[in-house]
Formats: structure tokens, C-alpha cells, sequence
């Protein structure tokens, strides 16, 4: 039983604890200098999906321009490059 709950969360439950304890006193410290909270960033999760939401088919749109700007300029790089190896 003690191998299972070792392999599974990959340490010593003792081990697991202390080391959860750092983690979450760096992240508190970082959270606080910039003064975040939990929900802001719930929120900005949030945020961000309304964004996208909104954008709808303009961001479906602007992906295509620039798949499309991309595709010039690697196509024929492409096409020249098999044409140049292809001598060999």
C-alpha cells in the first residue's frame, strides 16, 4: 500500500508535503509582489474566453491571413529547395 501512494504521488508523503509547503509559499510571495489574488486570475481566464468569444469569425479570419502570408514565402522556399536537392 505505502509503494502505491509513493509511486503515485512520486516521493514520500513527508517528502510531497514539505516540498508543497515551499512551492506554495514562492507562489504566495510572487502573487503578492504583484499583487494578485486567486480571483484575478479566475477572472482573466474568464476574460480571455469572452475575448474570443467576441472576436468570433474575425480571429478565424486573421489565422487565414496569415496562414496565407506564411504560405508565400515557404511554399515556393520549399519547392525551391526539393528543385535544388533533387541535382543531387
Amino acid at each position: 500500500m505505502s509503494d502505491r501512494i509513493n509511486r503515485f504521488l512520486g516521493d514520500t508523503p513527508a517528502r510531497v508535503i514539505v516540498k508543497l509547503i515551499l512551492v506554495s509559499l514562492v507562489v504566495g510571495v510572487v502573487m503578492h509582489a504583484f499583487n494578485w489574488s486567486p480571483y484575478d486570475i479566475l477572472w482573466g481566464v474568464r476574460d480571455f474566453f469572452f475575448q474570443l468569444w467576441n472576436m468570433g469569425f474575425s480571429a478565424i479570419a486573421r489565422f487565414a491571413d496569415y496562414l496565407l502570408l506564411g504560405a508565400a514565402v515557404v511554399i515556393p522556399a520549399f519547392i525551391l529547395l526539393r528543385i535544388v536537392s533533387y541535382r543531387r
